[in-house]
């Protein structure tokens, strides 16, 4: 088993190729994320991302990777209802996540900026002939929703031509098809009360998972937590009874997309989401519950957490 770990998007990456012959593309891969998040990033001043957001009002001739992952995000907020659409960027500063996390200071007080009505997104005009994209005044992306998955995928694409891959980016991961051996992957869901311990371990053959949640990525702004998943109903951070929430799909950003939708959504709805889309996923709840989608068993080699039940919908 070939391996790479390294740091991109803000997070920690891993790369397992399963090979016994030597695959040169695996050492490209932390260059693919280095231009990806060069072209995507909204925290890099000299961004593709940034340049498009300063150029509201008229067209913007965009590379084919910023192209592509504006159309992921521009589907993600149809088939999500809006729930996960990328013009949350006033919000996300709004909330105190006007810069990389790890450079976030504690308790500042920030002014709060104009927020877009929830279906803005829908003002976006893309022409595919010339591939321009046009923001209306006051519309900035943040494609944060999307583009770890998006370029989970690409990277699994890329690496899957070789061999059997799989694609870990920050706990998204895309896998191409069983290890050389026949297994299915082992995939762990971490638990967020406790990082180190699992509460289920899933066995995947091919697809996708993610995971979604306000466990990791959440600081205090005046004396109030706050945390990355925005409800662009009411620009503010989501209000749910869900931790975390992971999703099995069969790409990475579709598990991306359906792990937000599902934690804005709360436990109840958002399962009865997950099933209606025909996907599989597991909460973990404020009161300590885990729920999951009875199809999830199909997956499941073991579940740790004694509070667990399959959710009725």
């Amino acid at each position: 088993m070939q391996r790479l770990e390294f740091r991109a998007m803000g997070c920690q990456m891993l790369v397992l190729v399963d090979s016994l012959n030597q695959v040169d593309e695996l050492g490209h891969v932390p260059e693919w994320f280095e231009n990806w998040e060069q072209a995507l990033s909204r925290f890099r001043q000299d961004s593709e991302l940034n340049q498009l957001n300063q150029h509201a009002g008229s067209p913007f001739h965009a590379s084919e990777t910023l192209w592509q992952v504006i159309q992921a995000a521009l589907q993600a907020a149809r088939a999500s209802q809006g729930l996960v659409s990328p013009t949350t960027l006033p919000a996300l500063e709004a909330a105190g996540y006007d810069r990389t996390f790890g450079s976030l200071e504690p308790d500042r007080v920030i002014q709060k900026p104009r927020w877009n009505m929830p279906d803005d997104w829908r003002a976006i005009e893309c022409d595919e002939s010339a591939r321009t994209i046009y923001l209306p005044h006051g519309i900035r992306l943040d494609l944060g929703g999307v583009a770890k998955g998006w370029a989970a995928d690409q990277a699994a694409q890329r690496l899957g031509v070789h061999a059997p891959a799989l694609v870990n980016a920050g706990g998204d991961m895309a896998i191409t098809r069983p290890q050389a051996n026949g297994n299915a992957w082992t995939i762990g869901v971490a638990d967020p009360s406790d990082p180190a311990r699992n509460l289920a371990t899933l066995m995947i053959d091919q697809g996708a998972v993610a995971t979604s949640g306000r466990d990791y990525r959440r600081w205090q702004k005046n004396g109030v937590w706050q945390h990355h998943l925005i409800d662009p109903r009411t620009g503010l951070p989501a209000e749910t009874d869900v931790i975390t929430a992971t999703v099995i799909a069969p790409t990475t950003l579709q598990a991306e997309v359906a792990a937000k939708t599902a934690f804005i959504l709360g436990s109840i709805v958002g399962m009865r989401w997950l099933e209606n889309a025909g996907l599989e996923g597991l909460l973990v709840l404020e009161n300590g519950y885990v729920v999951y989608s009875h199809g999830l068993e199909n997956y499941m080699e073991l579940i740790c957490q004694p509070m667990s039940e399959p959710m009725m919908s």
